[in-house]
């Protein structure tokens, strides 16, 4: 009985979301407000039973019908959004004319700042002294230690030579399932092969070119539309998520690493305002920039996913931002597989100065420290996009310094907390990539960018 009325109290506040959306409340206010009313119900759901209770247990299989079907909704427009954004930045002329150059300078900002998230991260673990060995585990970080250290294993006797060999697509079908933990970099890879195979074809039969541009434009489309569909559910999966969340949190243990939560937001802020100050280096102006990007980094924060926001990252560059299309598409999808700064820059850099003390290591010794910075701008390329990124970038950097990687696991409690900023995070990065590209290879709409933003939704209701 207490189910269904835990249960009810969810699609009552799902219909009351859905008279918001009828009576044309716009897309960023209802996600807020989702947001507010997943967090107030997770919050009366556990002062009334318990976060361990049965009657949390079994309400929370129902919830994730709508939080995990959304979330699973988001990984299948993920693999083929990446594809063929990919192709479409091949097909603008102004990619084909300047690709070297334009992917040099994205490349450049997604790695360059991921090795500057990881001196973030060094710093700021330092200032707030933080070590491993300070937190209590319990059951549950040490069966996450367990399971990290059974899925280091996977990776932990593979030399670098066999990591990079790991990320070309030997079966681009396969990975465009998703199925292995380099299956992004895989796809990106792949569409383009199939981008530089295009522009040959531009210039050897223009014919062809064009039928092949019309296919790519309509299957673009195509995707797009799922996508639209797929993003007016964020709302009530944002509710139903974040609902779970609070309500199945252990607060206690929060509380008990409220210092290693404070640490990783002052660094994830930190390196925002890096990427304000990379801005405004470029002559933008980087509060315009906040203000525009803003709905796109609140959907990257409550949704907890790179590749769900990539829509909207692209629409937020081109429409809002004065980017290219093209410099959009690539710069959005590269950033889901290379240079994701929080995910693979400040996380896995706090968790190996944590750690190092606890076998003896000076976490503050400089040969120690460059490879850090080093390991971690490499381990960048391949890191997944939706879900387990930062997992799997800390088991590579970890492996790679030789450092206990069970460790890892006394983090397991505020993990959703804290992956919330660096999803945030990582967009930001491929936004910053993408205007500071555009910017300086003068490809960069600078009336749009500079005019205040409209009030056209990048979600239309």
């Amino acid at each position: 009985m207490l189910v269904t009325i835990n249960v009810a109290m969810l699609l009552l506040l799902a219909v009351f979301l859905y008279m918001l959306k009828r009576k044309n409340v716009k897309f960023s206010v209802r996600v807020m407000i989702a947001l507010v009313l997943g967090i107030s119900l997770g919050i009366g759901l556990q002062w009334t039973f318990g976060a361990d209770s049965q009657e949390i247990t079994n309400s929370m299989p129902w919830y994730n019908i709508i939080g995990n079907g959304y979330i699973k909704l988001l990984q299948m427009i993920a693999m083929p959004l990446i594809f063929i954004s990919i192709l479409m930045a091949f097909t603008k002329m102004t990619i084909g004319k300047k690709f070297g150059k334009i992917a040099l300078f994205i490349l450049a900002m997604l790695i360059g700042t991921t090795a500057i998230s990881a001196v973030v991260g060094i710093g700021t673990t330092t200032l707030f002294n933080l070590e491993a060995d300070q937190i209590i585990q319990g059951e549950a970080e040490l069966a996450r230690g367990e399971a990290l250290v059974e899925r280091a294993e996977t990776v932990q006797d593979v030399t670098l030579p066999q990591q990079i060999v790991e990320l070309f697509p030997a079966n681009p079908f396969y990975d465009l399932t998703g199925a292995r933990a380099t299956s992004t970099i895989a796809v990106v890879m792949f569409a383009v092969f199939l981008g530089f195979a295009y522009l040959q074809v531009v210039r050897r039969e223009r014919e062809i070119s064009v039928t092949i541009k019309k296919g790519i434009d309509a299957i673009y489309a195509l995707v797009m539309g799922v996508v639209r569909i797929v993003l007016q559910l964020t709302p009530y999966g944002i509710l139903a998520i974040m609902a779970r969340t609070v309500a199945t949190s252990d607060f206690g243990a929060i509380y008990s690493l409220g210092k290693f939560v404070l640490a990783s937001y002052v660094a994830l802020i930190v390196v925002f305002i890096i990427h304000l100050i990379i801005l405004a280096l470029t002559g933008l102006n980087p509060v315009l920039y906040v203000k525009k990007a803003a709905e796109t980094l609140i959907f990257a924060f409550t949704s907890r996913t790179s590749a769900g926001t990539l829509p909207l990252n692209i629409q937020t560059q081109t429409e809002r931002l004065g980017v290219p299309e093209g410099i959009a598409n690539m710069s959005g999808s590269l950033g889901l597989s290379i240079g994701q700064n929080g995910c693979a820059g400040v996380y896995p850099a706090m968790l190996a100065v944590m750690i190092a003390p606890t076998v003896g290591i000076n976490p503050l010794d400089p040969s120690f420290l460059i490879a850090v910075i080093l390991i971690v701008a490499i381990s960048s390329f391949g890191v997944a996009s939706v879900g387990g990124g930062a997992t799997f970038a800390a088991i590579l950097v970890l492996s790679a310094l030789d450092l206990p990687i069970a460790l890892a696991g006394v983090l397991i409690s505020v993990e959703p907390l804290i992956d919330m900023g660096r999803t945030a995070l990582n967009v930001s990065g491929s936004m910053t990539a993408g205007v500071t590209t555009a910017r300086l290879t003068g490809e960069l709409d600078t009336q749009i960018y500079n005019t205040p933003a409209a009030d056209k939704p990048l979600v239309e209701s």
